[in-house]
């Protein structure tokens, strides 16, 4: 007779998770997209990060076109925040097309420092229980994080004070339009690539030297690696002998090809005038097709950027206008529905950037106070006697 036990689990080793190892291995500035796990990478505008299909950030192997009619220039600080955002997480920056001008654009980081919370012990503060008083003071044996109650919003605000925390593994920073991005916060390469020269006749490969030079950078430095493309097929920048469609199609179509062929080291951005090209022309539709996601900006009033003010928030400084966008793959899925559901719109601040949010009218009575608050006053025209 045995007296072994027969109700006893066999427990198997403890296997060391996969997903733990490879999140240490991410690039900086990269995280898998939370609807398919393919890596995604900030595009220095928080509101586009979470308006790109799902993804919460611009996939990796695929391109995103900007299209803007008019003078205005709200496409091309779109691509000012790309660059520096992949500045600052240490990418490769490649820029087609501009000089070195355009670096002195870029705008400037904001450095948030955290204070820590220190208790009011004024006589004004609300009253509490005795064993409840010592609470915002007191700090847990290792030291690692400290609570304190805010009793003047009736809430707890808790702050990690470990380094590791807060100082790395940032996605999307902030910027500052009305500062400059400086040396010490550039941790990346910025490779400008001039355009041609407008009398220059050898120059009609130029695209295809670029697509040489940028398969050889990828090879070589095995690090992410952003395009930027400001004002594709404008004649300030590109001789018309360039924009001919069958040499920026081949050029596009070869800068696809970059893109699934490195699918977790390229992104691209560009942006088009569509006042020269507009969307119905023959050319504009095939290069929507060579790229993954295109969106409009149409702006509705001149001003670049406003000022932070309690007034000026809830104004509106343009319409989106979603055409398509990145999705798991060529032959359909991802989210393509639930970004047309409602009318998008952007505002531009010194301090926040591109801010896209959905589209609302003022009430009624509002607009007409603030139209008559802007006119003069009139002198009142005195009664006569008859």
């Amino acid at each position: 007779m045995s007296f072994r036990k027969r109700n006893t689990v066999i427990q198997a080793p403890a296997i060391p998770s996969p997903l733990r190892n490879d999140c240490r291995q991410l690039p900086s500035g990269t995280r898998p997209s939370p609807l398919d796990g393919r890596l995604t990478t900030s595009t220095g505008t928080a509101s586009l990060d979470q308006l790109l299909a799902g993804h919460a950030g611009l996939p990796l192997g695929s391109s995103l076109l900007i299209e803007e009619p008019g003078t205005t220039d709200f496409g091309g600080v779109s691509l000012r925040y790309f660059a520096a955002e992949g500045l600052v997480q240490g990418h490769e920056v490649h820029i087609l097309g501009v000089g070195q001008n355009w670096r002195r654009e870029l705008p400037g980081l904001v450095e948030t420092s955290e204070q820590p919370v220190q208790l009011d012990s004024s006589s004004s503060k609300m009253k509490i229980a005795w064993r409840y008083q010592g609470l915002g003071t007191q700090s847990t044996k290792k030291g690692k994080r400290s609570i304190a109650l805010d009793l003047g919003t009736g809430g707890v605000a808790g702050r990690a004070t470990s380094g590791s925390a807060n100082s790395g593994n940032i996605f999307c920073h902030t910027f500052d339009l009305s500062k400059r991005l400086e040396a010490n916060n550039i941790h990346g390469q910025l490779i400008i690539h001039p355009g041609p020269s407008p009398t220059n006749d050898t120059s009609e490969d130029w695209f295809s030297k670029f697509v040489c030079e940028l398969r050889s950078k990828l090879k070589a430095v095995p690090a992410v690696h952003r395009v930027i493309i400001p004002n594709l097929l404008s004649p300030t920048l590109y001789p018309s002998r360039l924009c001919k469609p069958q040499e920026i199609l081949r050029f596009l179509h070869s800068l696809q090809g970059l893109l699934r062929q490195f699918p977790a080291q390229l992104a691209a951005l560009a942006s088009l005038p569509s006042s020269l090209h507009p969307r119905h022309s023959g050319l504009c539709k095939w290069m929507e097709i060579m790229f993954d996601g295109v969106i409009e900006l149409v702006p509705l009033h001149q001003p670049t950027y406003v000022k932070e003010s309690p007034s000026e928030r809830s104004k509106a400084q343009g319409l989106v206008r979603i055409h398509t966008m990145p999705i798991f793959h060529e032959r359909g899925g991802g989210m393509e529905g639930c970004w047309k559901r409602e009318e998008m719109s952007f505002r531009l601040t010194t301090s926040h950037g591109l801010d896209i949010t959905p589209f609302s009218l003022p009430p009624v009575g509002l607009s007409e106070e603030r139209v008559s608050a802007s006119l003069p006053e009139q002198p009142k025209s005195e009664d006569l006697d008859f």
